[in-house]
């Protein structure tokens, strides 16, 4: 199973030359580029672990590709994701999210239905890694 969250999700994994085409495209449009990694891509996981802080100031798209490269060297069974912001209306904004790094098996999630009264169904998500035991 591949997990489909993000730009690009739905497509083969970048190359590096179109990694650094994305960023340098983020950098142009002046937002601000962070890099992000997890174990856990479940859906309502937003809040991936931070690679150093977002690069406001960074305007090369080599710098950036390389906290790419070193995160993922530090994260190799990982996921991990870049990300841009735009905060010239001063708030930050996703415009740009997609993932560079995919671990060699991605365990997908189960989807968990229960009936209730009425004809309501309630479904939930899980991790198949978290939820196999």
């Amino acid at each position: 199973m591949r997990i489909t969250q993000g730009t690009f999700s739905f497509l083969p994994d970048l190359t590096a030359a179109q990694v650094k085409a994305q960023i340098q495209y983020a950098l142009e449009q002046n937002w601000a580029v962070s890099v992000e990694y997890t174990d856990d891509p479940h859906p309502r996981n937003t809040y991936w672990e931070m690679w150093g802080l977002p690069m406001f100031d960074l305007r090369d798209a080599a710098g950036v590709y390389g906290e790419v490269e070193a995160c993922r060297a530090a994260h190799p069974g990982l996921y991990v994701r870049v990300n841009a912001f735009d905060s010239t209306r001063g708030w930050e904004t996703i415009r740009l999210s997609f993932i560079v790094q995919r671990p060699a098996k991605e365990d997908g999630f189960r989807l968990d239905r229960t009936e209730g009264p009425g004809r309501t169904q309630r479904y939930a998500l899980q991790n198949r890694a978290y939820a196999a035991g």
